[in-house]
């Protein structure tokens, strides 16, 4: 299996996992991980902006994660030294998809106009069955326009998709990961975007709802990460936490559809 990273070997990335709840972005690799918050906007008296940037900034919050453009956050980070992965919205998905030039004005309108804010990721869609109304204009907005539109603006900005782990067919043990077959239309041209370009996945993962859906067969204290020993054993590996075990169930996954080098971003979890 390629490029597993151990995330129970990082204390310091559980407990913050554990304090910041369902807020949390994940960037795992093989030798790191960094920790931020998905910032949502959807809310009665929610704090000003510059105020969120602040609270950002005094708990040394390094990446945010934003749904969709907003101009007041995107001037109030002007100038920090917080990474955003900035997301296009899944009702936007078809109008960049039919034309270029509606995703170079979106590019021009919420990156270009920002050239002091430090884009780490774009996130076009997130969480897209293939029975939505946005699934057949996904990676064509993605491929052609989106990516087209920073590459000849001269932007290093990777381009990525959310997808959530109910798109597993299979995940115990880990190394028997694979994607539901219907989700295929969708995961085999972005598996072949992401590995073009070397681009991560990103994955929305919760442990409660797997603990929840399989309570019988998933204890508590596997989900919570407060398991004393290895719970699972598959070939080489120990798992001891059921969050490392999805996370690898993706990785396993991917091998099994071409993309062996796609790096696993975990961009929700709680």
């Amino acid at each position: 299996m390629a490029k597993i990273p151990s995330l129970a070997s990082k204390p310091g990335f559980m407990t913050s996992a554990m304090l910041l709840f369902c807020l949390l972005v994940a960037i795992p690799n093989t030798t790191s991980a960094t920790v931020g918050v998905c910032y949502g906007l959807r809310g009665d008296n929610l704090p000003s902006k510059q105020e969120v940037i602040a609270l950002y900034n005094q708990h040394n919050i390094q990446i945010m994660r934003l749904y969709g453009p907003d101009h007041d956050a995107l001037q109030a980070l002007d100038g920090s030294n917080i990474e955003l992965m900035l997301g296009v919205p899944n009702e936007d998905l078809k109008g960049i998809a039919n034309g270029q030039a509606v995703a170079d004005a979106w590019v021009q309108n919420n990156i270009k106009n920002y050239p002091t804010v430090k884009f780490r990721c774009i996130t076009v869609g997130n969480e897209i069955n293939p029975w939505d109304s946005a699934a057949p204009f996904i990676v064509p907005a993605m491929m052609e326009k989106i990516q087209n539109s920073l590459n000849a603006a001269g932007l290093g900005i990777k381009v990525s998709t959310a997808i959530h782990t109910g798109e597993l067919a299979e995940s115990y043990p880990p190394s028997k990961g694979s994607f539901k077959t219907e989700y295929k239309q969708i995961l085999d041209p972005l598996i072949g975007f992401l590995v073009k370009n070397n681009s991560p996945l990103l994955v929305n993962v919760y442990s409660y709802f797997s603990y929840i859906e399989n309570m019988k067969n998933i204890h508590l204290e596997y989900a919570l990460f407060t398991a004393p020993g290895p719970v699972v054993f598959d070939q080489k590996l120990q798992y001891q936490n059921l969050f490392d075990a999805i996370v690898d169930a993706v990785y396993a996954a991917l091998e099994k559809s071409g993309g062996g080098s796609v790096e696993v971003v975990v961009s929700e979890t709680g």
